[in-house]
């Protein structure tokens, strides 16, 4: 009987090569059939080929990104105050921010974002992201949910219960390197310059989950407190978590892989130059003695006129260093907003204070930062092939003062609202000086064109030329969609 493997070895140490040893004896058998092993492997990889389903190539949008930079504003940012501001509406809904006018014809921010409103020829604007909770009106349990695609098993209204563990679906950027390996040397997926964190549950949703630490993101936090905004200009690679007990398992694995095909196998030679496993070893040894991650963290060789454009603080250098490691080969960045989620000052929770706190704090962070790596990414060209989102977990209430999660509120103050927020998307084919979807005369829910955040999810492995129903298995060997979504290809030119 005729087997071509393709599905994944878990009698292998390493599950994730694609191959088990069972499979490696069956193909033996199979030269006395007239095929060779090297044939049977050349099969097999065509059958792992990440394929789309019919009519997805076609689809716009489809395999445009090579790498992806989600631009995450945990806390939950108010989008009535930013980029959705609305007129002849009650006092205790209006924004007490004047509203300017933008790069496109009636399309207006609020006077937080003149730099964007620059620059809004540049991106698509989505107003109608919008999920009904589940659970999800505390920040960690909507932050999974943003991350991953999948709600959490534990909640409660004022909290997440449970702690990151090994059962956690993994979040996208490891599903990503996962499926789409990088071809450089170079970091696959970096997190910084904070983890994901409410209260003291920290990383839940930033892992690889049941994918295995082996797809864990690359982490870069610098020490120093939340307002520390000058920490990332001591920035050292020392400060660059590499894992090394997981990379030099994975290195160990493929020595044992190794041994393995040469101990059972005549055609060893034949067989580990199609499967390419000395391009591993170079790739992963590479990586190690090169110095490319190191020059990518020099963000102190970049002119002084443009460092202080992204703003000299945690925020805007974290956005330098995500362009930068784009440029080096890093196929996916998430830079997360470096103040927790249910905390005060540079937070974007504002339960209370909204009025002074996005003034002089987060608004002119955001405005600088963002504004000037969406200019500098697109005037470099890495817009090109570079998914960029901007998102947080939720919107804030269109009303100020009340209660939507258990949580206080000042009279200026506004509570969690999933129920219709905002996102930007750039690069990769998205559609340039868009707006899509349209919010109620309030804010409070989508007229039209809603995006869920699993869609979003969806939408970036589309970008990714990943077809966001791919099977992957949990740790219960257990089938499981990426995402249980469609991509929003009317996103995309």
């Amino acid at each position: 009987m005729l087997v071509i493997p393709g599905r994944p070895g878990k009698d292998l140490c390493d599950a994730n090569l694609g191959t088990s040893r069972r499979a490696i004896l069956r193909a033996g058998a199979i030269g006395f059939f007239g095929i060779s092993l090297p044939n049977v492997l050349r099969l097999q990889a065509a059958a792992n080929e990440l394929k789309p389903v019919t009519g997805r190539a076609a689809a716009p949008g489809w395999n445009r990104a090579k790498s992806v930079v989600l631009v995450y504003l945990q806390g939950g940012p108010s989008h009535i105050d930013l980029w959705d501001p609305k007129e002849n509406v009650p006092d205790n809904v209006r924004s007490t921010f004047k509203s300017i006018p933008t790069k496109l014809p009636g399309v207006q921010f609020t006077e937080n974002l003149p730099k964007l409103a620059q620059v809004n020829d540049r991106f698509t604007m989505v107003r109608s992201m919008n999920y009904t909770p589940n659970g999800l009106f505390n920040h960690t349990a909507a932050i999974y949910q943003m991350m991953t695609g999948y709600t959490t098993d534990k909640v409660s209204p004022s909290g997440q219960l449970e702690p990151p563990n090994a059962k956690d679906f993994p979040n996208f950027g490891s599903n990503i390197v996962r499926l789409k390996p990088s071809e450089e040397p170079m970091l696959p997926f970096v997190m910084l310059p904070r983890p994901l964190q409410e209260s003291n549950v920290v990383g839940k949703g930033g892992t690889a989950g049941f994918l295995g630490r082996d797809f864990d993101p690359y982490t870069l936090y610098p020490d120093g407190d939340d307002l520390d905004m000058r920490k990332m200009d001591r920035l050292r690679v020392d400060d660059l978590q590499l894992r090394t007990d997981v990379f030099a398992k994975r290195l160990e694995r493929r020595a044992r892989l190794r041994q393995l095909i040469d101990g059972a196998m005549p055609e060893l030679d034949k067989a580990v130059a199609d499967y390419k496993l000395d391009e591993y070893y170079e790739q992963a040894l590479g990586l190690v003695i090169s110095g490319r991650a190191r020059e990518a963290f020099a963000i102190e060789r970049e002119e002084a006129k443009l460092r202080d454009a992204y703003g000299r603080n945690t925020f805007g250098q974290s956005l330098l260093l995500a362009r930068r490691l784009v440029e080096a080969g890093t196929r996916v960045v998430e830079v997360i907003w470096p103040k927790v989620a249910n905390s005060d000052n540079h937070s974007w929770d504002h339960h209370v204070g909204l009025d002074q706190r996005m003034k002089n704090q987060s608004g002119p962070m955001l405005d600088g930062g963002l504004s000037t790596f969406i200019a500098d990414m697109d005037d470099r060209g890495l817009l090109d092939d570079t998914l960029v989102v901007v998102v947080g977990e939720f919107g804030r209430s269109p009303q100020k003062g009340v209660s939507t999660s258990g949580n206080g509120n000042s009279a200026d103050g506004r509570d969690h609202w999933p129920y219709c927020f905002s996102a930007v998307l750039a690069g990769a084919g998205i559609r340039r000086g868009h707006v899509h979807g349209r919010s109620d005369a309030t804010a409070s829910a989508p007229l039209e064109d809603a995006v869920h955040p699993t869609e979003l999810l969806a939408t970036i492995y589309h970008a990714c030329g990943i077809d966001p129903e791919t099977i992957v298995f949990n740790h219960l060997n257990q089938p499981r969609e990426l995402v249980k979504a469609q991509a929003v290809t009317k996103l995309f030119g």
